[in-house]
């Protein structure tokens, strides 16, 4: 375990109802406090103690001086003018995360963060420059979703935004119960997409888990060399390693995994590129998503769209299903690749 990964004091928005239960305990109250209490937190959004009007002034007193009640704050917004709104929030301790609301039609989905920075160092991506600052916390990961889901009950929330969600198991599995919750959200696993670079024994371990959660594995190339090219996490764990742990994850789960490509001009785009894909997927248990990339620098340029839709094409002919991804936010800075932490003309300060 690294001191990134070093367990730190839970704080109130950690914690799980049966925790909640068992500190009702210690404080002489009756379980039903445990209840009120996370209701409170989870689903009226409460961020004071002294806003918690339910419970007794003495208990509350008591809870401020025990539990501390710091979430992120919204430091600016920026809305596209596709509707996709993307926030950056401020931590507690002065570093900032970003998370994008996306709506669709009825269909509403938050991108959340689950590390300030990253770790990664992948060459595509805007966020792995920051390198990695912090693991959230479990509470500062729920909280995006309290924060962006506006007036949504029931949104599905994807772990695609800033940080390795693997790299942060414990605090991201945390969540995922916290957001599971009958008490709270009470979110469906169906509902949920955890993405990862490919930590192979952390995939096989959240496989175990019991959450049931949905997993997208980002691949963005069909051989090894190209790959570690582009996520140097490659020379680590190369594409047979991620892939067979992604094989045990869709047999244990019964879920079908989703493999996330990013098509870059003349890097992975080619069909051949397809048909090496296709021979590496199982037929029955994949599903590939083609994303337009959203350029960060000038090193990589974005496929063309005749380019993507005949690389889906080869995808099809050899029984692999795909579907291309629509690309949002473009002009807010919020889509795939993206995610920085930093202020930028783009986003305008909340007043």
């Amino acid at each position: 375990m690294t001191a990134l990964e070093a367990p730190r004091a839970l704080a109130a928005l950690d914690l799980l109802p049966a925790e909640w239960e068992q500190a009702m305990a210690e404080l002489g109250q009756p379980a039903y406090r445990a209840r009120q209490v996370f209701h409170a937190l989870h689903v009226e959004g409460a961020r004071a103690w002294e806003a918690v009007t339910t419970l007794p002034r003495t208990l509350r007193v008591e809870l401020a001086a025990r539990f501390p009640l710091a979430a992120p704050t919204v430091g600016a917004r920026a809305v596209s003018v596709d509707g996709t709104v993307k926030y950056l929030l401020a931590l507690p301790d002065g570093r900032e995360i970003e998370t994008v609301h996306i709506p669709d039609g009825d269909r509403v989905t938050v991108c959340v963060s689950s590390q300030a920075g990253c770790a990664l160092a992948c060459a595509f991506c805007a966020t792995g420059r920051l390198g990695l600052q912090r693991n959230l916390t479990a509470g500062e990961i729920v909280e995006q979703v309290y924060v962006a889901r506006h007036d949504d009950p029931a949104p599905n929330v994807v772990f695609m935004g800033m940080g390795e969600p693997l790299a942060n198991y414990a605090a991201v599995v945390r969540a995922l119960r916290l957001l599971m919750a009958p008490e709270g959200l009470h979110l469906s696993p169906r509902r949920i997409t955890v993405s990862t670079s490919g930590l192979p024994d952390r995939i096989r371990r959240l496989a175990r888990e019991g959450l049931g959660v949905r997993l997208a594995v980002s691949l963005h190339a069909a051989d090894d060399a190209t790959r570690s090219a582009l996520m140097p996490i490659n020379d680590r764990y190369p594409l047979r390693a991620v892939l067979e742990a992604a094989a045990e994850y869709a047999q244990l789960t019964g879920r079908r995994v989703s493999y996330e490509y990013v098509m870059l001009a003349g890097v992975n785009d080619r069909p051949q590129d397809a048909a090496r894909l296709a021979r590496l997927l199982p037929r029955r248990d994949a599903h590939v998503n083609l994303i337009p990339y959203n350029p960060t620098d000038a090193e990589f340029r974005g496929s063309p769209p005749e380019t993507i839709r005949a690389f889906a094409r080869v995808l099809a002919e050899h029984g692999v299903p795909c579907s291309v991804r629509r690309s949002r936010g473009r002009d807010v800075e919020a889509a795939c690749g993206q995610l920085a932490g930093a202020r930028r003309g783009a986003v305008a300060a909340v007043s």
